[in-house]
């Protein structure tokens, strides 16, 4: 089995879901508590991806006002069909059921939604046969099961069926139903999203089953290895014009010393597929062109754009709900009624994608207002750097525990430009101080580089906070309105394990 290292999506991008049509392909991943919601992308050669947009991209689709971390948007299936696409999903922060969109184009705008009740669970998928039915196939309550759904309406046509239950790992989740030769293929993750989890086929005469589980089960896993990518699974099959196959998954890059961080969250990776008896073996990775020495780099300024890019989410709601543009973005602090358990301040931000990584931003603090960048994974799991008056303070939070690292003057209200960056981690390679990486927080003043402090990576990683996501560089406010003339992202990819 040979497992792709570098991921074709960078940064929290998991749960994949891939389809074709002509030969373009189309990716949706989940978005969790975060709006605009299920971003999509689009391929010519499974290597280069770029973001088109995103599926659920105004409130009407999309409710996650307050949604806790984690919650929200799980595992969406993507599908082209009779010539529309369909993306059907669940939203954990809206209620009973699954939510079914269409749209002509997936860079344009999709339908409000459709909502398929009668359903429990998560992780739905769509399939149709040659007479044009559609089955709706979802994890429910540690079993695959299946109905007939009328699409439109989001009705449910059959009573719920079980149609199998895996290889005997936990949580069988992630199905997704094909039809290959004369063959129904259900392929699903099981194991759990960690260590355990595994990529495993079973095949029937027809969609309804009986399934047999592959031979070879499972066809993908990274558990039990030293492989650079753990964790790997929740998959979907794809077919290239020319007949051949690959396949999409989710998978991280854990680092440091036992028992080792991943940050940046799970991530999209592929790999090439062969069939040989009627099953599918994963024969190859599929991994970006460009070097992993690479540098990416993305400048946004107010000068050249009043929009920022569609990578720019909120946790708990969409952008716009809190941030105005004109001049520069001008991002206003909650209203009382706005906030909640989980979040008190306004942020907006994007994924860190690289495990070397710089972000920058220019920004202004009238009297009164409270805020700065922040790289976070959650609302209780954050390093800021805070603008206030006439000081900048570099402040960590850690669950309840919150710490002023360090502090500078500043002239009150003008613009200061700060930078949150990461870097290669420190210690022995097998010592136990020995995180991913270190994250250290700065005032820039001209060519001067000013370091505040700087926290071992592992505080701001998914093993220490829990959940589904990965960190977002951004930029917040606590209160009053903090002002943000240009922003730039760095990263580039170690070459080392």
């Amino acid at each position: 089995m040979h497992l792709a290292q570098r991921p074709v999506i960078p940064g929290f991008h998991p749960d994949p879901s891939v389809c074709r049509v002509g030969d373009i392909y189309y990716l949706a991943t989940s978005s969790f508590e975060y709006a605009p919601g299920v971003p999509i992308f689009t391929s010519t050669d499974l290597r280069s991806w770029t973001q088109a947009g995103n599926v659920l991209s105004r409130p009407a689709q999309l409710a996650v006002s307050g949604a806790e971390a984690s919650r929200g948007i799980f595992a969406p299936t993507l599908r082209h069909h009779d010539g529309r696409f369909w993306m059907i999903t669940t939203n954990l922060s809206d209620g009973d059921g699954h939510l079914l969109v269409t749209a002509d184009d997936p860079a344009g705008s999709w339908s409000d939604p459709v909502r398929v009740t009668g359903a429990p669970g998560i992780d739905p998928d769509l399939a149709w046969d040659d007479d044009g039915t559609c089955y709706l196939t979802w994890s429910q309550y540690g079993r695959i099961t299946q109905a007939v759904l009328d699409p439109e309406t989001g009705k449910l046509l059959t009573e719920p069926r079980a149609l199998w239950q895996g290889t005997g790992g936990q949580f069988p989740e992630g199905p997704h139903l094909y039809r290959v030769g004369e063959h129904w293929y259900l392929l699903i993750a099981e194991g759990g999203t960690g260590q355990g989890h595994a990529v495993t086929i079973a095949r029937g005469p027809g969609p309804w089953g009986p399934f047999e589980p592959c031979p070879h089960n499972p066809v993908l896993t990274a558990r039990g290895t030293s492989a650079a990518v753990q964790n790997t699974g929740h998959a979907d099959l794809v077919q290239r014009p020319d007949g051949s196959w690959a396949m999409v998954h989710l998978g991280v890059r854990a680092r440091g010393a036992f028992p080792s961080w991943h940050v940046v969250g799970r991530e999209t990776f592929a790999v090439e597929i062969d069939w040989d008896a009627g099953w599918p073996y994963v024969t190859g990775p599929i991994e970006p062109a460009e070097s992993p020495s690479a540098v990416v780099v993305e400048n946004i300024s107010a000068g050249d754009t009043a929009a920022l890019p569609p990578t720019w989410v909120r946790p708990g709601g969409f952008p716009g709900e809190v941030m105005s543009s004109g001049q520069g973005w001008l991002l206003r602090a909650l209203a009382d009624g706005l906030k909640s358990r989980q979040d008190d301040v306004a942020f907006i931000g994007r994924r860190q994608q690289h495990m070397l990584s710089r972000f920058r931003a220019v920004v202004s603090a009238p009297q009164g207002t409270i805020g700065g960048i922040s790289i976070r994974i959650d609302a209780r799991h954050h390093f800021d750097l805070e603008v206030e008056g006439d000081e900048v303070r570099a402040v960590v939070r850690i669950g309840p525990a919150r710490s002023v690292l360090g502090r500078c003057p500043v002239y009150p209200g003008q613009d200061v430009t700060l930078e949150l960056r990461t870097e290669p981690a420190r210690g022995e390679i097998l010592s136990s101080e020995r995180g991913p990486d270190r994250v250290v927080a700065a005032l820039v003043q001209g060519a001067e580089v000013l370091n505040l402090g700087d926290i071992d990576g592992r505080y701001l990683s998914t093993e220490l906070t829990g959940g589904f996501t990965g960190r977002l560089y951004g930029i917040w406010c606590a209160r009053g309105e903090l002002v943000m003339s240009s922003t730039r992202y760095e990263g580039t990819d170690e070459t080392e394990a």
